[in-house]
């Protein structure tokens, strides 16, 4: 069968797919003619996404669910297999924060958080891992972030759950291997994207939120998550130089760059405006319930629709092989001096 027809054929589970990364990954496999199931909260933002992948030439599903609870969550598989068939491809996009110092939030918000942002990948994985073993097949996506690795002031909710999918996927993807599963996961760890989140998540900032320059359009992070999809036996992918430099300089100089977000990491999470008393709030109940909010967020001017570095993370094989032709051009040359 062709990679043509495969995707055509292919049956994909996104969660958070009502907006941003998630919308975007889900439109992407649209693109392709598969068969898709949008799950998220937010049934206005779920049907204008639906719209979307089917104009794009997919098969939509709409699936109203909340990941943090399991048993919501296992339906949910239950509905998606029955009309749409097994699923090939899950991914896991949803989440939820609080921008606010630690000492600002409180247990039920900081419970709340982890609930959809860390066990809502956990609780998904849950149900749709077993299935996936039985038929001898699948994958499973889980979007990661640059602060799966680097915390930063003002997001302790937010960090503590990326820091538990990293943990939680390293062990089960050891697991996986272990057993040698033709299933396979694997993470992508995004950097600062422009998403309606930054319109919609709790805010206890004075002014307007807004991701750490440089921004990256959502459809640069739908295009690696469809590309890890495609190639899920790499443990993980980076996005954006900015990720690259970030995780770099954590492993570096972890310490150095603590001190360095302590006197930046406030002023550059948010802009000269201040925050509107009546913006929307998405942490109990879904802000796109009555309202779409759309793909993206307010940041177009300031965001960049490409990633140099995307590629070159999807293309470690050539950049080797070019690494090594130059490195046997160099060899060569300093041969033929010595020959002289």
């Amino acid at each position: 069968m062709n990679d043509a027809r495969a995707h055509r054929n292919q049956v994909v589970a996104v969660t958070g797919a009502s907006g941003g990364i998630g919308r975007a990954t889900a439109v992407a496999f649209g693109r392709r003619g598969a068969k898709v199931a949008l799950l998220a909260r937010g049934s206005a933002g779920l049907e204008a996404a639906a719209d979307e992948v089917r104009a794009a030439g997919g098969h939509p599903l709409v699936v109203e669910v909340d990941v943090a609870d399991p048993e919501a969550v296992t339906a949910a598989v239950d509905t998606v297999e029955t009309e749409l068939g097994p699923v090939d491809v899950w991914v896991n996009v949803a989440f939820t924060s609080v921008f606010a110092p630690f000492d600002e939030i409180t247990p039920e918000e900081f419970r709340r958080v982890t609930e959809v942002s860390y066990l809502g990948y956990v609780y998904a994985t849950m149900a749709i891992l077993p299935r996936m073993k039985k038929r001898g097949s699948g994958t499973i996506v889980q979007v990661g972030s640059a602060l799966a690795y680097r915390g930063i002031p003002l997001q302790t909710a937010y960090c503590g759950a990326k820091h538990g999918i990293q943990g939680f996927h390293e062990s089960l993807r050891c697991e996986l291997l272990h057993e040698k599963s033709p299933v396979h996961v694997t993470m992508v760890q995004m950097p600062a994207v422009n998403t309606p989140q930054f319109e919609w998540v709790r805010s206890r900032l004075p002014k307007k939120p807004q991701p750490v320059p440089p921004i990256y359009e959502p459809h640069v992070a739908a295009s690696a998550v469809v590309h890890a999809a495609d190639h899920p036996k790499r443990r993980e992918y980076w996005v954006g130089g900015s990720t690259v430099g970030t995780l770099a300089a954590n492993a570096i100089a972890p310490g150095l760059l603590d001190r360095y977000l302590a006197r930046t990491g406030f002023t550059s999470q948010q802009t000269d405006q201040p925050k509107d008393p009546d913006r929307p709030d998405n942490l109990e109940q879904p802000a796109d319930e009555h309202q779409d909010y759309g793909t993206r967020g307010p940041f177009d001017k300031r965001s960049t629709d490409r990633s140099p570095q995307l590629w070159a993370s999807q293309h470690h094989g050539v950049l080797g092989a070019i690494g090594g032709l130059a490195l046997a051009g160099v060899a060569a040359g300093l041969g033929a001096r010595r020959s002289r």
